[in-house]
Parts: structure tokens; sequence; C-alpha cells
């Protein structure tokens, strides 16, 4: 079976947005089976109902699948793999824009504080996702308007991702940053596969 690999998008996300088809076409034209599911409700996301999604794409993970996630898909990842199915390790992920302690510029809405609040709020064992996680690198921007810097200290700490911080990259999307390639993404990509 070929290495396969998931990208999942974030809050507002879909498979066609920023660089996820630019990357897709990238990886497969290197051999891979490259996945990109759409997760329901993007701009109400809720925890459960995207690891369902995710664990439903997936099936049955091993160490030749491997995560690639923007934003909220970051968190998605970790919270998938706190707990995949037959204590599964995989072979990786990379995380683009990753949070798990604090936001920023969301909005004063109530529906977005209630995202906000479900997803920063809720308990989520990294020990027990790093026991799952073969591989990580978290990359992240240093003008990113969403996600501070301060962000790098749990992947960094915690799932012992390597760090990689870019020089204004916002928060590597189109609708801010006009983002449609993230050779960055590749090459983290490209390196914990091996």
């Amino acid at each position: 079976m070929n290495k396969r690999i998931f990208i999942i998008h974030g809050w507002g996300g879909h498979p066609e947005d920023d660089w996820f088809p630019w990357l897709k076409r990238e990886l497969e034209g290197k051999g891979f089976e490259v996945y990109v599911p759409q997760l329901p409700q993007p701009e109400k996301p809720e925890i459960d109902k995207w690891i369902s999604k995710i664990s439903e794409a997936v099936g049955s993970p091993d160490e030749r699948t491997y995560f690639l996630g923007h934003s909220m898909g970051c968190q998605a990842i970790a919270r998938y793999l706190e707990a995949p199915p037959d204590g599964a390790m995989v072979g990786g992920a990379v995380f683009v824009a990753g949070f798990f302690k604090e936001l920023t510029n969301i909005g004063e809405g109530a529906e977005e504080k209630e995202v906000e609040r479900e997803w920063l709020d809720t308990p989520i064992d990294l020990s027990k996702v790093k026991s799952h996680l073969k591989k990580s690198i978290a990359v992240f921007s240093d003008n990113d308007p969403f996600v501070p810097l301060e962000n790098q200290e749990d992947f960094k700490e915690k799932l012992g991702s390597e760090i990689i911080a870019e020089h204004q990259m916002g928060h590597f999307s189109t609708s801010d940053d006009k983002l449609l390639e993230l050779p960055v993404a590749l090459s983290s990509l490209l390196k914990i596969i091996g």
C-alpha cells in the first residue's frame, strides 16, 4: 500500500481553498495517495463531528499514514491522534499555524466565541497524542493575526515537533495572504516521510 497523506483544512475551510489543491497535485506527482476531506459545518466546527469525519476518512491508520493540518485542522488531527483506532502509530504530521492555547482577532460574535471556547477549553492530552505520532513539524508565521507565536511551545515541548518560523506569511491562507502555493508545507512533509 502507498503512503497516504490526509490534508485537514481549518475553520471555514474547504478542500479547494488556498494551497491545498497545489499541495495535493505535488504530492500525487511524487506517488502518494492524497485525501483532502471536507469536514462538516466548517463555519461552525464542532470537535466531535470533525474527529468523526477524520476517522471515517482515514479508516485504519498505520505508520504509512501522514497528516498535514492548517489552523484548526492541526488541533483536529491532534484530537484524532489522542485515541486513534486500535492505538495505531502514524508516520507523522505537519502542523501549519496550529494552536492549543490562544487565538486572537477571532471576532466578537456569539458564534465565534462559542467555537473558540469549545476548541480552546476542551482538554486534550498531548502526551497521548505524541505516543501515536512518530515525527512532526510545526510551522508558524511571525505575523499571523490569529495564531500568536506562543502556541509553538506546546508543539515543541509536548509533541516534540520541530519548529519552523516563517517570516511575514500571515495565516498561510488565500483570503488574507493570497497564498496558492506553500513550499514549506511540501518540504516539511517530505522531510518527515523521509
